[in-house]
């Protein structure tokens, strides 16, 4: 089996003040942010070069405020002792590069932040894993991060629980966030766990069996996509790129297909997202700019399960075919408005910034159009008559449709269309002969 190519590297009085204390708290704690800033720029004005130097007249004064400011701080100190606090700090610490290397190097350190990733305290995972994400995205110490985690199996099993049943939103992108860097990084690490929980051990006890569930990735990464679906846009791409990910592999295309519960779950949901909620007919064309690099990913994976020759019924040629083939469609016609460029668009040109963003909009454009015309090409191979007559009939394979189809599949799959042509003349020899007439080079070789 070919692996799947690797894609590219989101009121009342009362209500408002209960609103409003709600939001001063410092994550699920009770410590409040305007109090912690205060205190910090207090102690800021105090030291700093200025305030060096007081008058007798105030050393009294000075004297007071000093044993004030000295019990706030040791409220700091006690509210550091927070777990969450503490690595939400770290966090924050990490995000520049020297402080980043320093404590990625500190291996006691980074033993006991893997740990904080098996906690039960949901504000905890959180900012466990804005560290960790932050740390992978370093290139000087990502490597060190990903021999760290395969050498902790219970991180995998702490991961896939946090997908598999966790509500808290945020959570789940984050955490979607750092598994999708990890399979990006290190496809060893990517293999070692699409193959965990693979089989469960045959002397395993069914009472542990029962205690100590075996996590598979799919379905794990599955169930946090559906949480994250309505929610969070954002958080939905990034466990579909994890899903194109495994794709890459033929062990996880496997993972995917092998499990009739999990292909027909991993299936139902992309299909559904195509037919029923990407890029509809009643929405604008523009739409694609939002959802490119998303659909890109769901057609990758829906190709690949297309592609692996998997005997199932929610595969069944005719049941899928003609819906997939309208959004296939739908996507390519409304790139064709994506990619004009606007007239006159000389203060766009003289923005760097501005180009590169066309720039890579196009990149991006551009996969997903490849993506789709292979996607559409290898539908396009198992039609049968009966499908094309109920395509003509219900509008799927309109003369508009098909034109659209030609013009994104040629050259490159031309012996595709001269096959899908066949079999169109069968059906309705007037369209084929129309499909002839604008594209002369079919003509010619047919």
């Amino acid at each position: 089996m070919d692996r799947n190519p690797s894609p590219p590297p989101r009121s009342r009085d009362g209500d408002e003040e209960e609103e409003a204390a709600g939001g001063d708290c410092i994550g699920s704690t009770v410590y409040s942010k305007h109090w912690l800033f205060g205190v910090l720029s207090g102690l800021i004005q105090i030291v700093s070069p200025e305030n060096s130097k007081s008058s007798s007249d105030d050393e009294e004064q000075q004297m007071e405020l000093d044993e004030e400011m000295e019990n706030e701080i040791c409220r700091v100190w006690d509210m550091s002792m927070d777990e969450e606090i503490c690595v939400g700090i770290l966090g924050n610490m990490a995000c520049f590069q020297e402080i980043c290397v320093s404590i990625s190097s500190d291996k006691n350190l980074g033993q006991v932040l893997l740990y904080c990733l098996c906690d039960s305290d949901p504000p905890t995972l959180l900012e466990t894993s804005r560290l960790l994400l932050t740390c992978l995205s370093q290139t000087e110490v990502a490597i060190v991060w990903v021999e760290r985690i395969r050498e902790h199996p219970a991180i995998y099993d702490s991961i896939c629980f946090i997908m598999s049943s966790s509500t808290n939103v945020d959570l789940l992108v984050k955490v979607g966030e750092v598994v999708d860097k990890l399979f990006d990084l290190d496809e060893k690490l990517m293999l070692e766990w699409i193959r965990n929980g693979a089989v469960q051990p045959l002397d395993q006890p069914q009472e542990d069996s029962e205690q100590q569930p075996v996590f598979r990735i799919v379905p794990c990464v599955l169930e946090a996509a559906k949480q994250v679906r309505s929610e969070n846009p954002e958080g939905l791409d990034v466990y579909m790129h994890i899903l194109q990910l495994l794709t890459t592999v033929d062990d996880g295309i496997q993972a995917i297909v092998q499990c009739p519960d999990t292909g027909k779950d991993t299936w139902n949901l992309l299909f559904d997202l195509v037919c029923h909620e990407f890029c509809q007919s009643d929405d604008p064309p523009i739409i694609l700019q939002e959802q490119k690099t998303v659909l890109a990913s769901v057609f990758s994976v829906l190709s690949a399960i297309y592609a692996s020759q998997a005997e199932q019924e929610y595969l069944k040629i005719g049941k899928v075919d003609l819906p997939l083939i309208d959004s296939l469609i739908r996507v390519l016609q409304n790139m064709k408005h994506c990619q004009k460029k606007p007239e006159n668009s000389a203060e766009s040109n003289t923005e760097e910034t501005k180009k590169s963003d066309l720039t890579q909009d196009d990149f991006h454009l551009k996969i997903l159009k490849d993506v789709s015309c292979e996607f559409l090409s290898n539908i396009f191979q198992v039609l049968t008559k009966e499908t094309v007559a109920q395509g003509l009939k219900e509008g799927q394979l309109s003369k508009q449709k098909c034109s659209c189809a030609f013009e994104n599949l040629l050259p490159l799959y031309n012996p595709v269309v001269e096959d899908f042509l066949k079999i169109l003349r069968e059906v309705d020899k007037t369209l084929a002969g129309n499909l002839e007439e604008s594209f002369p080079s079919l003509k010619v070789q047919t």
